[in-house]
């Protein structure tokens, strides 16, 4: 039972299928408030580059209907033209400002995660429907954790707002009295120290968050031994029917290899871990290796020799030497043709000798 538990326990880093896979679900680490500090930014430019000749732009285009207002017809087709010409002052003055929100809004996402197209969330599922599992999510850890976060978020934030504010109270009560440009300065300067303490609190906050959220993905990502050997058993097969596998043709390459044996010259052996089949014939360009073996495989390659009148020539470093540098079915290399030539011309003499002496 001990050993059960600690197979099934998630303790491992997760593997890179098992983070592909979780993407591939639209389960990727992500903190909001990343996006919103996107957004904050996005406000900031805007509101650095864009606002002053926004606010121009706006002030040239609806100087007329100010001017002319007791002008301007209030019938339906008057009226009409009014709206269709106000919507589009306005649409291509804010046009502009709503696509770099829009933009900053897409990136706060891209720089967290590699794009994601998944179905996954879109399936549907009962428990998103499920009175108990949402109850259950309401007041579950994580909610309980989010609104914590939402409150110091909020209650950080107006603390910054209130350091920035304070030191410009007095000042409040002067601005009725100002007149409208004296005024307008004035909010401006407010309101871009508010929009950059905001963003300066806003990057701390979204950094730890960050760091916050990846650990605790990574975290919910680990997986178990189990879950380890279950995926390899995926992806590369089970172990022991790959073993099996090898084995079998191992076995089945051992059999052709003592099938070859009889067709060979001579064996090369050392006297009884190392034995290696030799063919050469007039025509090859270099003596070939048939077969190649040690201990109980060799004493079987020089059995079958013996049973088919194949020569046995006992040269221990040449032996050891083909063994390991030489494959089966390979030809030998040059630096040993020297010594399996010397070994081929002892056999050829021997088969010479044993010819003339039958005739």
């Amino acid at each position: 039972m001990a050993d059960d538990s600690d197979d099934t326990e998630k303790t491992e880093d997760p593997t890179q299928k098992r983070l592909d896979d979780a993407h591939g679900k639209g389960d990727v680490a992500k903190s909001q408030e990343v996006s919103t500090w996107f957004v904050v930014a996005g406000i900031a430019l805007v509101s650095w580059f864009a606002i002053q000749p926004m606010a121009g732009g706006l002030t040239f285009d609806l100087r007329g209907f100010l001017i002319n207002a007791h002008a301007i017809p209030v019938d339906g087709n008057g009226l009409r033209a009014l709206w269709m010409t106000t919507g589009k002052i306005m649409g291509s003055a804010l046009a502009m400002p709503i696509l770099i929100l829009m933009v900053m809004a897409v990136l706060g996402n891209l720089v967290q995660h590699k794009l994601v197209w998944s179905l996954e969330p879109l399936v549907p599922k009962f428990s998103k429907v499920s009175p108990a599992s949402g109850f259950k999510r309401l007041f579950s850890p994580e909610s309980l954790m989010n609104f914590v976060k939402g409150l110091l978020k909020l209650v950080i934030v107006g603390c910054v707002m209130g350091v920035i504010l304070w030191p410009q109270r007095d000042n409040l009560d002067s601005m009725i009295a100002m007149d409208t440009a004296a005024l307008l300065t004035m909010s401006w300067d407010f309101g871009m120290q508010l929009v950059v303490g905001v963003f300066i609190i806003m990057t701390v906050i979204a950094a730890i968050d960050w760091l916050y959220q990846k650990h605790r993905w990574i975290e919910k990502q680990k997986m178990s031994l189990r879950d380890i050997k279950d995926e390899y058993k995926q992806t590369e097969g089970d172990p022991a029917v790959k073993g099996k596998l090898r084995q079998l043709r191992m076995e089945r390459g051992r059999r052709r290899m003592m099938q070859a044996v009889p067709d060979s010259t001579v064996v090369i052996t050392n006297p009884t871990h190392y034995s290696v089949a030799l063919k050469y014939e007039i025509g090859m360009t270099a003596p070939k290796v048939l077969a190649k073996g040690i201990d109980e495989t060799a004493l079987r390659i020089r059995s079958i020799a013996r049973d088919n009148d194949i020569p046995l020539v006992e040269n221990p470093p040449l032996a050891r030497a083909l063994y390991a540098t030489v494959e089966v079915d390979q030809d030998v290399p040059e630096e040993h043709y020297r010594a399996v030539a010397e070994v081929i011309g002892y056999v050829m003499k021997m088969k010479n000798r044993r010819s003339w002496k039958a005739t």
